[in-house]
């Protein structure tokens, strides 16, 4: 078919040779070679015989696929371009040797010498004589690192993306290296890049709504102060002791400001001062609730005949010296606190290991604990004094409203402990902080909305006739 081709060309005939089908038998006579080697070879064999300056002419020109998928062309001279395995010899661990064929070269591509490696081809020219490069898979990007496949030549791997943390900034990188301490790999894991930083800020969703609440509710203490001002001659106001009254409402606006040193990324004195002042204000509301509640129990015991001396037990001075002094051992334990194992920030990579987390370490576990616990003490003695005292006449209901306060607040801080030690990061200063509103706002509304509700709204009810009929009525 080749040399039918050639004499056409050297004929002039103008006869299509392209895409001929090569069965049947040759139409050459006395082609003598391998029955294995390909037809560009064969027929070169045969027209090495004739080979003449301007036959070699024409057969360059021959180029043309068979019916088999063999392609036929010639070389300068008028050679037949080879096509040939490429075999890879590997020495296994018994020392035998294993041959695998790894591709294919066909030097006769239209497109120049071709080496195909499975499924893939590596081109290059003829005449800037480049050493190929026999490889089986693609170069690994940064980012990634090279896995060498089991059993297969070494130029064979996977490319495998580095983990959370690790980078690669080469290619065909064969590990990933870690990132430093503060830095975390970037999404292409190319690049270490600074953690990024977590903690309850001001400028975030939740710590602008926890702000707004505080804020609120510290508002709310100032305005029923100026009602009990203003209204602090009327029978309602004196009938509930209007000093604990203020000092109380004192105790409560501290209470929800103290949630502002929670807020923020920590620094070293707000996180000695956020636990001292929150256990400091809620000893001193606690305690004036408490002996509120001793007072309300002495005066109703004084309207008895025998009972008449209890009031001297509870004065003013008495009232005072009590709330003093059980504030003052909250402010001895938050003392030896600070002074032996004091918070202080930190910053933890534990929860979320892409981030660093601020936070305060408490220092002592035990200092803590025993803060708490005071407060629950004297919140415990408080709900059972008033809980005893429920059933007082109505002029004397302030045990109902103290009775449900004090479940309020110990319910809310019952809730505090588990979901404060499940919640991670920022998350748990959120969950110490609603504790905070939560049980400041309970008590606010058990025991000041009811007398607020008389004073705004039924100014007939606070008069000291209207309160002994009441009584009289109850009688």
């Amino acid at each position: 078919m080749a040399f039918r081709a050639a004499i056409s060309l050297a004929s002039g005939t103008e006869e299509s040779f392209f895409n001929l089908n090569c069965s049947g038998p040759p139409p050459v006579i006395g082609i003598v070679g391998d029955a294995s080697s390909t037809p560009s070879i064969a027929i070169s064999s045969v027209l090495g015989l004739f080979r003449v300056p301007i036959l070699v002419h024409y057969l360059q020109k021959v180029n043309f696929t068979t019916g088999f998928g063999d392609h036929v062309s010639f070389d300068k001279n008028g050679d037949a371009l080879a096509i040939y395995d490429v075999l890879n010899w590997q020495p296994s661990s018994d020392g035998s040797i294993t041959i695998h064929k790894i591709g294919v070269v066909n030097e006769g591509a239209a497109t120049g010498m071709v080496l195909t490696l499975d499924e893939e081809a590596i081109y290059w020219n003829f005449e800037a004589k480049k050493p190929p490069r026999s490889v089986c898979s693609e170069s690994c990007s940064p980012g990634t690192r090279r896995a060498t496949r089991k059993g297969l030549p070494v130029c064979c791997f996977d490319c495998l993306p580095c983990g959370d943390g690790e980078i690669s900034n080469t290619t065909d990188s064969i590990e990933c290296t870690a990132c430093p301490e503060d830095f975390w790999s970037n999404p292409d894991k190319d690049q270490c890049v600074p953690k990024e930083e977590e903690f309850l800020s001001y400028e975030e969703t939740l710590g602008i709504s926890l702000t707004t609440v505080s804020l609120l509710g510290t508002c709310f203490c100032a305005l029923v102060m100026v009602i009990f001002a203003l209204h602090r001659n009327t029978p309602i106001v004196r009938a509930n002791n209007s000093e604990l009254s203020f000092l109380l409402l004192l105790s409560l606006k501290l209470c929800f400001l103290c949630v502002l040193l929670f807020i923020g990324q920590p620094q070293l004195w707000t996180c000695q001062l956020r636990h001292a002042v929150f256990g400091i204000s809620f000893v001193l509301c606690v305690s004036s609730i408490l002996v509120k509640t001793m007072v309300v129990i002495a005066v109703f015991k004084s309207s008895r005949p025998e009972g008449k001396g209890a009031m001297k037990w509870f004065g003013a001075v008495q009232q005072r010296c009590t709330v003093l002094i059980l504030t003052a051992l909250q402010v001895v334990i938050c003392a030896v606190w600070l002074s032996t194992a004091s918070p202080t920030p930190h910053k933890n990579n534990q929860y979320i290991r892409s981030k660093i987390v601020y936070e305060c370490a408490i220092g002592s576990v035990a200092g803590f604990s025993m803060l708490l616990g005071y407060i629950g003490l004297l919140a415990a003695v408080s709900f059972l004094l008033a809980f005893l005292a429920r059933n007082l006449p109505d002029n004397f209901n302030e045990a109902k409203f103290i009775t449900f306060s004090m479940l309020i607040f110990c319910a809310v801080w019952i809730a505090f402990v588990p979901a404060y030690v499940s919640s991670p990061g920022k998350y748990a200063v959120a969950v110490e902080i609603f504790a905070i509103l939560a049980s400041s706002f309970g008590l606010l509304v058990a025991i000041f909305a009811p007398k607020c509700y008389i004073i705004l709204l039924h100014p007939e009810r606070n008069t000291k006739k209207a309160m002994m009929g009441r009584e009289t009525q109850k009688k």
